[in-house]
């Protein structure tokens, strides 16, 4: 399974509490969207990416925030479906390749781009990508770069995303909003499941 294809919004999630990932996961599938990006910001991330790997099978599993080698290694033996980091380094890369898995290299400038397509790699994240330029500038790739599918993340909002679905070069965007810290650990998981439903509507 493409992690570009499997829903409009990828949720990119900060878990503190293992012990929530699975009512986190279950809340997702039940709003339609069937794929989760836990981050490696907390010491609770490889027990939620376990325990959801091996709870909730048909949801896609994810691990980002990735930037060595023994965090990847360590998301793969977690049971991480796919991979996320937010650069490119060669080593990196290296690294990312040799999981056999799907992955999305961050880039946000041209160079980037180039470098991680010499790989032959034709998608990846643009990252942080409100600040990298937007829609406006993956609207510029498309010319260049035609054979490019990203999934920007990085400050958009339910109120933006639609402009970045609609780009021909955008498989889907990874979002926060779907799990506000509030709702997940007020374990309110009739409002994540709300969110995850407008979210899965969002296909331009």
């Amino acid at each position: 399974m493409n992690p570009l294809d499997t829903a409009p919004v990828i949720p990119v999630v900060v878990l503190d509490d293992p012990g929530r990932a699975v009512p986190l996961a279950r809340a997702l599938l039940d709003g339609g969207i069937g794929i989760i990006e836990v981050t490696l910001r907390s010491d609770a991330a490889l027990a939620a990416i376990e325990a959801i790997a091996a709870e909730v099978p048909e949801m896609m599993v994810g691990a980002g925030t990735l930037l060595t080698s023994a965090q990847i290694a360590a998301v793969v033996e977690a049971g991480a479906r796919f991979l996320v980091s937010p650069g490119a380094t060669p080593a990196l890369l290296d690294a990312l390749a040799d999981t056999g898995l799907p992955y999305l290299p961050g880039v946000s400038t041209v160079s980037e781009i180039l470098t991680v397509l010499e790989r032959g790699v034709t998608e990846m994240k643009f990252f942080p990508a409100e600040s990298s330029g937007g829609v406006a500038a993956l609207r510029s790739f498309t010319g260049p770069l035609p054979q490019i599918r990203f999934c920007p993340t990085g400050g958009i909002t339910p109120a933006t995303a639609p402009e970045y679905l609609a780009l021909p070069n955008v498989g889907c965007v990874g979002g926060t909003w779907l799990t506000p810290a509030a709702a997940v650990t007020a374990g309110d998981w009739a409002r994540i499941r709300s969110l995850a439903e407008s979210a899965a509507d969002l296909r331009a």
